[in-house]
């Protein structure tokens, strides 16, 4: 095993709390490779979320940029947030150490890295991956491939990860039809690695974890059979209309289901929180509360009959656990769980997402039907074939065993114009 100081340096940057969730297995595997040196960027989008979590996995922050910190009270808009993350990781990568005002409490060397780990489809990464190139640091996307293709839809995040597909020399896509997405925009089909998705890898991890569902839900942890609607919704495009009919939605299930409580953590966003609030406060079956730690959030997503949601990750993460998803959006970049019957696309039509939810509050059969559909999102390896496509292209290491041949390595090569491993290792 190569000593920590000399192994072969890796950014990662990490900007939401989902970001977060779905790159700690890959900063765990990095670090327990043997070879590599993860070096964590924290951007500042979701400070203390992000450092809470990466702590509690037993990770550390190397340099934390305060991209979202308010100046005199006000928050930066996303252009400005945008640019500091770009200021941030130039003066970083451009120092011998972390300058002190980006200092975290862990290691502060970060030059030398050989490449740099992005997630998604967040404006953080975007701004990462813009730096990154800038200074010829080769761009490796982690959940690469997903489209809804139109670019207001969602917005920002299609045209984040648009751009970060122009930019990347290693696309890790979680199934194949990310894959085909991405040669059909003319990306080198050799680029591209079919991993799975980190999130289930994440998962996996967390049900080891002994816990509860977290503050203000502790009435659920005693009553051994709770009847369960986990309600989450958040998204830009869906702020205003579309929160108030989710809203009202889940307002008509709860007075029909009088016995089912309905658990709406909710968005740290005020944007986001005033929709169910109007809707819901003062409605006994109804608890809503703060967002919650990532592993009592899994252990909701386990519980719960079914989950009303906009977000992205759930879609991925729920049918991992059985649990049927309604997915609040006109449009969804993972097709490929309504493909397979674990998802269900109900928009944001209040009566469309009560006649679903009512299917599956009703009907044990049905409920049970889509609940033992087969995740297509992984088998949570992905972290692990990520390390190994690394070690190949970076460090001369064998081919992984999804590739049948020196594609890969000599593809993200040529990319950038230069051998990689003789070069930076």
């Amino acid at each position: 095993m190569i000593p920590y100081a000399e192994r072969t340096r890796v950014l990662v940057v990490i900007g939401t709390r989902p970001e977060a969730i779905k790159m700690i297995p890959v900063v765990r595997a990095l670090q327990d490779s043997g070879t590599f040196r993860p070096v964590v960027i924290a951007t500042g989008q979701h400070t203390d979320l992000v450092d809470d979590l990466i702590r509690k996995a037993g990770l550390r922050v190397d340099a934390s940029l305060h991209a979202s910190q308010p100046v005199d009270g006000v928050k930066p808009s996303l252009n400005e947030m945008v640019a500091r993350i770009i200021v941030g990781i130039d003066r970083v990568w451009s120092s011998e150490s972390v300058p002190e005002e980006y200092r975290a409490d862990g290691r502060r060397e970060v030059g030398g890295a050989v490449a740099c780990l992005v997630h998604g489809d967040t404006s953080s990464a975007a701004a990462a991956a813009i730096a990154s190139f800038n200074l010829r640091i080769p761009v490796v996307h982690v959940e690469a491939g997903l489209r809804t293709s139109d670019l207001l839809s969602p917005f920002p995040e299609e045209g984040n990860r648009q751009l970060i597909s122009r930019i990347a020399a290693l696309h890790l896509a979680p199934t194949t039809t990310n894959k085909m997405n991405l040669v059909r925009e003319g990306v080198d089909y050799d680029r591209i690695l079919v991993t799975g998705n980190t999130s289930i890898d994440m998962l996996q991890w967390v049900a080891t974890q002994e816990g509860g569902f977290g503050p203000g839900l502790e009435e659920l942890e005693t009553d051994p059979r709770p009847r369960i609607v986990l309600v989450t919704a958040h998204r830009r495009e869906n702020w205003g209309e579309g929160l108030e009919n989710i809203a009202a939605a889940v307002r008509e299930l709860a007075e029909r289901y009088p016995e089912t409580r309905f658990v709406v953590p909710m968005h740290p966003n005020p944007v986001a929180r005033r929709s169910f609030i109007e809707a819901l406060e003062g409605m006994p079956n109804a608890l809503l509360v703060e967002p919650r730690d990532y592993a009592d959030f899994a252990r909701l997503m386990g519980a719960a009959r079914i989950i009303i949601t906009d977000s992205g990750g759930v879609q991925e993460e729920a049918p991992a656990l059985g649990t049927p998803v309604l997915v609040a959006r006109e449009t969804t970049e993972r097709e490929e769980g309504v493909h397979a019957g674990t998802l269900v696309l109900v928009g944001t039509d209040p009566t469309r997402i009560v006649q679903e939810a009512v299917k599956l509050l009703d009907d044990d059969d049905e409920h049970a039907r889509r609940a033992a559909k087969l995740n297509p999102y992984g088998d949570g390896r992905a972290s692990e074939r990520i390390v190994q496509a690394l070690e190949n292209i970076l460090r001369d290491g064998p081919v992984p065993e999804e590739l049948n041949g020196g594609g890969l390595r000599n593809a993200v090569r040529r990319r950038f114009g230069l051998d990689i491993a003789e070069t930076h290792v």
